[in-house]
């Protein structure tokens, strides 16, 4: 089909249609395409808010069935939860949403930030040093943040109130319970280069051939779980997250699916 100017819309939505009824699924959960923001990068889901990115660094926030302009600030990465709503820059700036658009924050510089501990913010640099910083200080206004360096190194981190989830450069998979403190990371068997966790302790990850899959298991006894269970698709995934039921999805092209049990 030619895609003139009259029929770009056209074709754009007919190649998402097709694109979407390629998808696969085949492990209980009931999926749909979501409101698009083509091409989309990253996607996070927390306090019934959904955020997202796409390939241009434009931030959005999801208002009803359609996506709105998230702030004025260029952002490669933007997270949600208790704290509110943060982001990094492709300088690695770290940001805060104040009233109406992003503020930089000064005394740290971040690859990538999550928000949905308990008040807590965790991120990490590009040295992939980890840090946290404290609900009071993350409720703080002030724009110098002091951070607690913490243990360990991670390319990507998430945490949930009842704990956090890390994977490293060579795509180890660990789980540790103390926000920030000083942690003590328990290794889990698998391997990812992402790890998203919902604030009800449901875990995702998605690997480098962009498989995903759920954590099983998990319990108020057993907070990291006993095992993995794939979620078949057939396109691959680039990025996941979960909140109040709802697992959003980000595929390697961009195309968003929102999904539930």
């Amino acid at each position: 089909m030619y895609c003139g100017t009259k029929t770009a819309n056209l074709c754009t939505k007919c190649v998402l249609w097709l694109y979407f009824m390629s998808w696969f699924f085949s492990t209980g959960w009931t999926c749909s395409a979501a409101p698009q923001q083509f091409p989309a990068a990253q996607i996070d889901a927390g306090q019934g808010m959904v955020v997202m990115t796409d390939k241009n660094s434009n931030a959005f926030f999801l208002s009803g069935s359609s996506w709105s302009k998230l702030g004025s600030v260029p952002l490669k990465h933007v997270s949600v939860g208790p704290p509110g709503i943060w982001g990094v820059d492709r300088q690695n700036e770290v940001y805060k949403f104040v009233a109406t658009d992003f503020v930089p924050t000064r005394g740290l510089e971040l690859k990538q930030v999550d928000a949905g501990g308990q008040g807590q913010i965790v991120g990490v640099t590009i040295s992939d040093s980890i840090h946290c910083l404290n609900a009071n200080r993350a409720s703080s206004i002030k724009e110098l943040m002091n951070w607690n360096t913490m243990s360990g190194l991670l390319i990507y981190y998430s945490c949930a109130p009842t704990g956090c989830w890390g994977v490293n450069s060579e795509e180890q998979i660990y789980f540790m319970v103390n926000l920030c403190l000083q942690p003590v990371w328990n290794r889990i068997g698998g391997a990812a280069i992402s790890v998203e966790v919902g604030s009800d302790r449901n875990v995702f990850v998605v690997n480098r051939d962009g498989q995903l899959f759920e954590r099983t298991g998990i319990s108020g006894q057993v907070p990291q779980g006993t095992g993995w269970k794939k979620i078949e698709m057939s396109v691959k995934i680039k990025h996941a997250s979960y909140d109040l039921g709802y697992l959003w999805l980000v595929s390697e092209t961009g195309f968003i699916v929102k999904c539930t049990k």
